[in-house]
């Protein structure tokens, strides 16, 4: 391993940058720059994720190359082609397109040439091969289809590769504008939600409507063909030629503005959001089902922002006979194509065989971690009162007791995940037994809509006593519906045939054994803890876990990112501490150190959650 090649992997100047480091088919670190701004979604050059990533690099060695996860050069010639077609038309984006192009071309290339050990060093992987990389490289296949969906990259929007042994080969793609991430991202804008950051929202307010606008939407938006292949109707999108997802064709066809980002969420939206998962979910399909065609194949392995949508993935496992086994790359979007470029170089340097049944991820636990030394100086200048309890056991049955008193717990500790969704290192988690956890929660801690669902964390031995398949979701990738038996007499049916609009009102209506992660369709965002892995990885989930449901006979808990609204998860003690002091949070479990907020003398509690926040 110490002779494998060491590439320094970067992904930038779009949304979500990144750096991610890799010493030959071993991923040693890999985090999001917004991490370290703490500016949400930020695009520019990571420098402070490239900080981190090279202290990883093992003592004395150095960098062999940087990888670039697109080609500047071709996304640009895309921007201004786009730009030539639409003339004279277009004129609002030429501001935001310049400076674009000048990052691109002077910006990039400097900053790169910082990093590089010399200019010959670096690198540049074609987007969508970043992606396809991202996705096959870490998985536990031999071989594999592999399915890469998203927004755009230099030209692509979707694409289809065979993973093997002997590497990637490219096999159809899609291209610019006809997109079904930015088809996906138009419904976004539509409902109301910030694009490139509220599409899971519209996945999440699809259950509490119905698909009454598919048809309409097949019939004038997008053009389905039986392998999947599509084409949008540009007519109703403004993506290519203004800074509009939709053009005003959008709003005549559904006849209705859009919504504005505090107005009410209407039966209305429900149902656009609901039709419009739908449509992706069958595109999804038949691209899936061609790729395992293609390929031969009967394991898939997904990228690209599209295959964040739980959703899809789930429909996948139950609507393809053909398939055998799905791996989704946890971080998908574009911060993932940072650590996609990196493997693709290093595997294209020197020939790397594949460790098969080994998913490389390391449970997406790359990011810094903090020791005993730092925690504790962190929570001395904030002038808090703490205890220490280094002892493992003890520790997690501490914070079982505190969760089983439904009090919520700010969980710190080990590596910070790598992706969007937090996995129990940079965790909220809480008592998923109770409809007011989900209330309080996402009122006086995360500052957030009421109807958005939760997801449970739950012990991957005890998911069949209460889920149905999947029951392998170690990335909260997948949704699994909750057993009958542990469902109430109340549905969603009822609750409309009662009256019901409000999306609050229907989530209330739900009940189960553990409403505060149901779903109004009772279905819930899984991800599965497996113990022995847990503990290979550093996380101290499954001891937590265990503890509690030695307490409650209950196997999971909630578990939400340790973040507020519109920032990004936390990556330090302080940004910890600061998110605990800010919000009704009761508990912070920071390393092996315990902080009590009715402990910390002059908290005042009508002090918190005074904030405003800007629509995410």
């Amino acid at each position: 391993m110490s002779n494998s090649p060491r590439v320094l992997g970067i992904s930038s100047h779009f949304h979500d940058a990144a750096a991610a480091l890799v010493q030959g088919d071993q991923i040693l670190a890999a985090a999001q720059e917004e991490r370290f701004s703490r500016k949400k979604g930020d695009w520019r050059f990571p420098t402070k994720a490239i900080e981190y990533c090279i202290s990883q690099l093992p003592a004395g060695a150095q960098l062999d190359k940087i990888a670039y996860y697109e080609d500047p050069g071709l996304k640009a010639s895309r921007m201004l082609e786009t730009a030539r077609r639409v003339a004279p038309g277009g004129a609002q984006m030429w501001p935001n397109m310049l400076r674009t192009l000048r990052a691109l071309t002077h910006e990039l290339p400097q900053a790169l040439r910082d990093v590089a050990p010399s200019p010959n060093d670096i690198l540049f992987v074609p987007h969508h091969r970043s992606h396809a990389s991202a996705a096959f490289h870490p998985s536990p296949f031999d071989a594999a289809a592999v399915l890469v969906l998203d927004g755009v990259g230099e030209w692509s929007t979707t694409s289809i590769w065979h993973g093997q042994s002997k590497g990637l080969t490219a096999l159809t793609e899609i291209t610019f504008p006809h997109s079904l991430g930015l088809f996906y991202s138009a419904f976004t804008q539509f409902c109301g939600f910030k694009v490139n950051s509220g599409e899971y929202k519209l996945m999440g307010l699809a259950p509490f409507g119905a698909p009454n606008m598919r048809k309409l939407i097949l019939d004038h938006l997008i053009d389905l063909r039986d392998d999947g292949s599509f084409a949008l109707n540009m007519e109703y999108f403004g993506f290519d030629r203004s800074l509009s997802t939709t053009s005003p064709l959008f709003e005549t066809l559904f006849k209705q503005p859009q919504r504005a980002p505090d107005a009410p969420v209407t039966a209305f939206h429900m149902n656009v959001a609901a039709s419009a998962q739908a449509v992706l979910e069958e595109a999804v399909l038949r691209l899936a089902r061609t790729a395992l065609q293609k390929t031969g194949e009967r394991n898939l392995c997904m990228a690209g922002g599209v295959a964040l949508n739980c959703v899809a993935n789930s429909n996948l496992l139950h609507k393809l006979p053909s398939l055998d086994s799905l791996w989704i790359q946890p971080a998908s979007g574009d911060a993932g194509g940072a650590l996609g470029a990196a493997l693709d170089v290093a595997h294209r340097m020197a020939p790397l065989p594949r460790r098969i049944k080994c998913d490389r991820m390391s449970g997406s636990l790359l990011g810094p971690e903090f020791n005993a030394g730092e925690i504790q100086s962190a929570l001395d200048s904030a002038g808090l009162s703490y205890r220490h309890e280094p002892d493992p056991e003890r520790n997690a049955n501490d914070l079982a007791a505190a969760l089983a008193d439904r009090m919520i717990v700010g969980h710190f500790h080990g590596r910070m995940e790598y992706g969007p969704r937090a996995l129990g290192n940079r965790s909220i988690l809480a008592d998923p037994r109770g409809i007011k956890t989900l209330n309080r929660v996402n009122r006086s801690i995360k500052f957030r809509e009421d109807w958005r669902p939760f997801a449970p964390i739950v012990l991957a031995d005890r998911a069949a006593d209460y889920f149905e398949p999947p029951h392998h979701s170690p990335y909260m990738l997948l949704v699994a519906k909750l057993l009958e038996e542990h469902r109430g007499p109340v549905n969603l049916r009822t609750a409309r045939a009662r009256g019901a609009a409000d999306p609050m009102a229907l989530q209330t209506a739900v009940t189960s054994d553990v409403p505060a992660v149901t779903h109004v369709d009772f279905s819930a965002r899984l991800q599965t803890i497996d113990p022995d892995t847990a503990a290979q990885n550093g996380s101290r989930a499954s001891a937590i876990l265990r503890a509690f449901e030695a307490q409650t006979g209950c196997p999971m808990l909630l578990n939400t990112s340790f973040n507020v609204r519109g920032e990004p998860i936390v990556c330090t003690p302080r940004d910890a501490i600061n998110c605990f002091l800010n919000t009704h949070m009761d508990v912070l479990a920071i390393g092996d150190f315990l902080v009590r907020k009715t402990d910390q003398p002059g908290w005042v509690e009508h002090a918190v959650g005074r904030r405003r926040f800007d629509p995410d």
